[in-house]
């Protein structure tokens, strides 16, 4: 009995040993990892307290600074009341500032994509808008996580509203009743715009805009045309293009070449969304719908270039035109113009925009 005894005793000593040991273990493991983990870094996205220095470098130094109490009360705190349309990450409100009727542009809370935007608006837009076929940026508010830009108030709204049947809103820019635009009206428009971005794809480096269409096109009081929304717009590199990570720009006005792989945000992206646009200042058909020909879904380039090889420009005119004030010869050579634009096989082979403009101006 007693080796018995002693044999149990010994296998329950020896039990006990090893379960203070093992909680001796671990103990110092837990304190060791308590002493070695860092704080967690915060990865909440914040934005700056205020534009810095860095930040503002390569803005127009010239732009005002408001304060961002001023612009809560004269857009009565952003009221849905005020709201005239809205930009690429942002609503636009209209307001009264410095004595003038302005557009305020609120972006988004998002501050990734409010801060990216804001940036490229102010490295291009705060230092182009002195052109007549740009709109004009009056200055801007960077405070906290909020990104705002002020521009100036264009009367008749944005070109989409005119082309289209689209609602007024709240926008009284539309409030009046809406007139078809006459074939004149139409030319005028759309040489507005090549001019615009023929000064941009000129100037040294040359800015490419990345998002032209319809609604991106404001009208004053004349129904002068002013490029607007540089929120995707890019300064060209030394090598005579821009790297992105992703497509830009929107469905049935970007170029194929998006589609094949290509990142380069080139003149020749811009020429081709400006093809797209005379076709539809011409037709009255949205780029980016789709519409039934034979039985099958058929883009507007396609359509036109199948109609503009049948000889049959003059049946695809918006038919709201009148056709007393509509010229046979003006109206092929509009077209041609715009198929040389919207050049899908060859990028390169597309016109350049002083050329486009010299092109538009002999036919008149």
């Amino acid at each position: 009995m007693d080796s018995l005894y002693q044999g149990a005793l010994a296998a329950t000593l020896s039990f006990i040993i090893v379960i203070v040991l093992f909680a001796i273990l671990i103990f110092f493991c837990k304190k060791s990892k308590t002493n070695n983990v860092t704080p967690p870094r915060n990865t909440t996205r914040t934005a700056p307290t205020s534009v810095s220095m860095s930040e503002t470098a390569s803005f127009d130094q010239s732009l005002p600074n408001f304060s961002y109490p001023d612009l809560v009360r004269v857009t009565e705190n952003f009221s849905a009341n005020r709201i005239i349309g809205d930009g690429s990450f942002g609503m636009v409100y209209k307001a009264n500032l410095m004595n003038r009727t302005v557009a305020v542009k609120k972006l988004s809370a998002d501050a990734f994509q409010g801060f990216r935007e804001f940036r490229a608006e102010m490295e291009t837009l705060g230092k182009i808008s002195q052109h007549p076929n740009i709109v004009k940026m009056l200055g801007y508010c960077a405070t906290n996580l909020d990104r705002i830009l002020i521009y100036e108030y264009l009367e008749k709204g944005s070109l989409d509203q005119w082309l289209c049947d689209t609602s007024p809103g709240n926008n009284d820019s539309m409030s009046e009743p809406k007139l078809t635009l006459s074939w004149e009206t139409r030319l005028s428009i759309i040489a507005d715009v090549a001019k615009g971005l023929c000064y941009m794809h000129n100037l040294e480096p040359p800015i490419i805009h990345r998002d032209i269409k319809a609604s991106n096109v404001l009208l004053d009081s004349k129904f002068r045309a002013h490029i607007a929304d540089f929120g995707l717009a890019r300064r060209m590199k030394e090598e005579h293009s821009h790297v992105s990570t992703q497509v830009a720009g929107t469905m049935g006005y970007m170029p194929p070449e998006y589609f094949q792989g290509s990142t380069l945000a080139t003149p020749m992206g811009d020429v081709y969304s400006f093809g797209v646009l005379m076709l539809e200042i011409a037709t009255g058909r949205r780029p980016n719908w789709p519409f039934k020909e034979d039985g099958k879904d058929i883009r507007i380039v396609e359509w036109c270039t199948k109609m503009v090889a049948q000889n049959k420009e003059m049946k695809i005119i918006d038919c709201s035109i009148s056709s007393n004030e509509l010229k046979e010869k003006q109206v092929v050579e509009f077209f041609w113009i715009a198929m040389l634009c919207t050049d899908e096989a060859a990028p390169k082979h597309r016109p350049t925009m002083k050329k486009v403009v010299e092109l538009l101006d002999g036919i008149y």
